[in-house]
């Protein structure tokens, strides 16, 4: 069976300096000589050199280096692993090639270091520029760390990302948007914003439990995520995707990536890789199959991913969904589905509880969309459950 060709790579570098309050992901934290680390890397240039010896790389648009916290493991291991992948994948200008970075381990020589070998964007983990709330958090930075990574990064790199953190028990409306309105002064490209969730089995949840912490106000959050959309928009960056704003031009196309449904590989501890060809889908980690979806599910799950972006679905877009997802009683690909349609009557119902709206051939989430985005996904992959 023939399988379309992986579109972007991710690597994942599972290592931190310490484990923040609020976080799940697979990461660890050891020591930065730990032989752990050398033992991982070699490993994870392994497997990028088998991936590309099977012909698995030569179709790449994105690569993402994420953790973690890659920076963590200091320049030697990284240019291993980025000498592997310039060798293994063409690294062009036109490959947009991202490093996941946080401020206490990013220093002036490693930004000129992975810029040579290849890295054209950085992302930077700053949460905030609020010491309180830093501490709060449990970050290694401070505020005037996170400048400094900024400002350093900025001496090679044009395309900078910094991400912030919003909904954070004791944060205040006000700390957050001077936060955001740093960023932009500091001349970032591109910002993501997230509202803080306590997720389950994390010393932030145990915190909540026992009444030490505060559960994160939804109203607080969306009032935030509302001034970040003001403040941004106004400095002249748009919301492209639910949590990110761009200048024209900066974009991540690695993320767009996963929202427009472009198979990917992931390679390292709990990576994820998505193989699909026109008519199944699989999800793929730690060599466990953990989604596999028929025609059907692909194409609901492609209708909620496409509403994860401003652009939203096009009309042909949401008539090719209906056709498979309908069957016989779907449009079979022309300009609207039929009026039975149940993909149809779903737009229909969004519209009506104001969370999506029709204009110029396309159906996009409204401003309440993005703040009830659960109840926006929900209703379209409910199409084929």
């Amino acid at each position: 069976m023939t399988y379309d060709p992986y579109k972007a790579l991710y690597l994942h570098v599972p290592f931190c300096v310490g484990r923040c309050g609020y976080c799940d992901f697979a990461t660890s934290a050891v020591e930065r000589d730990s032989p752990v680390i050398d033992e991982y890397v070699e490993s994870l240039v392994m497997d990028v050199r088998r991936a590309s010896k099977e012909e698995k790389l030569g179709a790449l648009e994105t690569v993402y280096i994420g953790g973690g916290t890659p920076s963590f493991i200091g320049m030697g291991r990284l240019s291993m692993l980025l000498y592997a992948l310039s060798t293994s994948v063409h690294l062009t200008p036109e490959v947009e090639c991202t490093m996941e970075a946080n401020p206490e381990s990013l220093t002036a020589s490693m930004v000129r270091d992975i810029w040579a070998l290849g890295v054209n964007r950085l992302s930077l983990g700053v949460q905030s520029f609020d010491d309180e709330v830093l501490r709060i958090l449990g970050r290694a930075h401070d505020a005037e760390a996170a400048r400094t990574a900024v400002r350093a990064a900025q001496e090679r790199f044009e395309n900078v990302s910094v991400d912030l953190m919003c909904g954070i028990p004791g944060q205040s409306e006000k700390s957050f948007a001077e936060s955001v309105r740093e960023a932009v002064g500091l001349g970032v490209s591109h910002v993501s914003v997230y509202p803080l969730t306590i997720e389950p089995h994390t010393p932030f949840d145990a915190a909540v439990m026992s009444g030490a912490m505060a559960e994160p106000d939804e109203d607080v959050e969306a009032a935030c995520m509302e001034a970040a959309a003001r403040i941004l928009e106004s400095a002249g960056f748009h919301r492209y995707e639910v949590a990110s704003y761009a200048k024209p031009g900066f974009e991540s196309r690695h993320n767009t990536a996963y929202w427009t449904g472009k198979p990917y590989m992931g390679i390292g501890r709990s990576a994820v890789t998505m193989t699909q060809n026109e008519c199944r889908r699989m999800r793929v980690q730690d060599g466990r199959v953990v989604d596999d979806l028929d025609a059907r599910q692909m194409a609901s799950e492609d209708l909620m991913l496409g509403m994860r972006m401003a652009q939203g679905v096009s009309d042909e877009q949401v008539a090719r969904a209906a056709a498979v997802i309908d069957g016989e009683n779907g449009a079979n690909g022309t300009a609207f589905p039929s009026a039975g349609s149940a993909v149809l009557a779903a737009f229909d119902e969004l519209a009506s509880l104001g969370l999506a709206e029709h204009r110029d051939g396309r159906w996009r989430p409204t401003e309440t969309g993005w703040l009830c985005g659960n109840e926006l996904y929900g209703r379209l992959l409910d199409l084929a459950p």
